[in-house]
């Protein structure tokens, strides 16, 4: 996705949420909300770390560790209620080989969706490229993740390659 022709507007949440940005003490936060979104998706068959919770935090330490780390992508998602508050919807960004802006792991957990999180995620992290100088933004999605295909070709995203890869799927 270019994101010369992006509009930055900045994505409006419930009164009930609101986005925090990186910050290193979140580490913890975001493993467990990235847990709690791919865990029993097609995704943690995939990419079995999505699948437990030591993966998710191993997941998070090796992104943020890494040079290419774009703290100005990653977000999470809180939801303040008189129960508590919870995170519910997390996004990291890299920058790839080619200078490009790769989102990782936009998710939002099951009892979240609907809300428009999963769109104001997408928007903080293309803006977060923008404003860290990065003019394109790539991400990989399973084929199989139809809301979230939905999602990205809304906002311009096209089909640049498709990658098969062997799965194995636990029967229950």
């Amino acid at each position: 996705m270019d994101l010369a022709h992006f509009s930055d507007d900045h994505p409006s949440l419930p009164d009930d949420y609101d986005f925090l940005s990186w910050q290193e003490s979140l580490l913890d936060d975001h493993a467990e909300t990235k847990y709690r979104c791919f865990s029993l998706e097609i995704d943690a068959n995939v990419f079995p770390c999505l699948g437990n919770r030591h993966g998710c935090q191993q997941l998070m330490r090796e992104i943020t560790c890494r040079d290419n780390f774009v703290p100005q992508a990653t977000w999470l998602i809180e939801r303040r209620s008189a129960d508590g508050d919870s995170y519910c919807g997390t996004v990291q960004g890299l920058r790839d080989l080619e200078g490009r802006g790769a989102i990782q792991n936009l998710g939002v957990v099951p009892e979240h969706r609907g809300e428009g999180i999963g769109t104001a995620l997408l928007i903080r992290a293309l803006s977060g490229f923008r404003q860290a100088g990065i003019e394109i933004a790539t991400l990989e999605v399973t084929a199989q993740n139809t809301g979230a295909l939905r999602l990205y070709e809304r906002f311009g995203f096209e089909v640049a390659k498709t990658v098969y890869k062997a799965a194995q799927v636990a029967l229950v």
